[in-house]
């Protein structure tokens, strides 16, 4: 047999058939194989992440699960301006296309205030001193209590009435009051008692002559 007779369909149709029963076969199965695929990955199902920022953690959850997503709290913040437990970021971000079920990370405004270490202001920093650090600090200035002392020289820091001691913590971004001296300082009075003089009387008239 030649080879222009192998090739010919005509003289091989048998061999043909086989070939083309294998190679259609062999496409239904990548088809099929891929469609199951798409079925097992639910291909082309997706859904938007809604916008839940400034909501609350609750009702922002049930808007996911109500679009078919799993909420879950990853992490925390504080931040003054904004409510607890108000949804600040989510991952992934809103609008964009997911598949159902998938899990959305949200960041939360802490629902209590984080306490803060007060700066060691006192009897170590004059009255300018200790506003700065304590500003810096995220601590607010409510008043300033002068007592007497060296002038504008901190012997204490107060919270809602209270004096701190070092290190103590408090709600961070508090309002506290700076104990400082008011440039008077505590002098011991002398009291001198002076003398009462008492004067002889001098009888008057002339001396008497012997």
């Amino acid at each position: 047999m030649t080879i222009k007779e192998f090739f010919s369909f005509k003289s091989n149709k048998f061999f043909w058939w086989n070939i083309i029963a294998m190679v259609v076969f062999i496409l239904l199965m990548l088809f099929f194989i891929f469609k199951g695929l798409d079925f097992y990955t639910h291909h082309g199902e997706g859904v938007r992440v809604p916008n839940v920022k400034g909501m609350g953690v609750n009702e922002a959850s049930l808007m996911l699960k109500n679009h078919d997503l799993v909420p879950v709290v990853s992490d925390s913040t504080y931040m003054e301006d904004k409510p607890a437990g108000t949804v600040l970021e989510l991952t992934p971000e809103e609008d964009r296309l997911v598949k159902k079920g998938r899990e959305i990370r949200l960041t939360i405004n802490s629902l209590s205030v984080p306490l803060m270490a007060v700066p060691d202001v006192v009897e170590n920093s004059s009255l300018r001193e200790a506003q700065v650090k304590i500003t810096a600090s995220g601590f607010k200035l409510d008043s300033i209590q002068f007592i007497r002392g060296e002038k504008d020289w901190v012997y204490g820091i107060k919270y809602r009435g209270k004096t701190l001691m070092i290190g103590e913590k408090v709600p961070m971004g508090s309002s506290l009051v700076i104990v400082a001296g008011d440039g008077e300082e505590f002098v011991d009075t002398l009291r001198i008692e002076t003398p009462q003089i008492v004067e002889d009387s001098v009888s008057s008239g002339d001396d008497p002559w012997f």
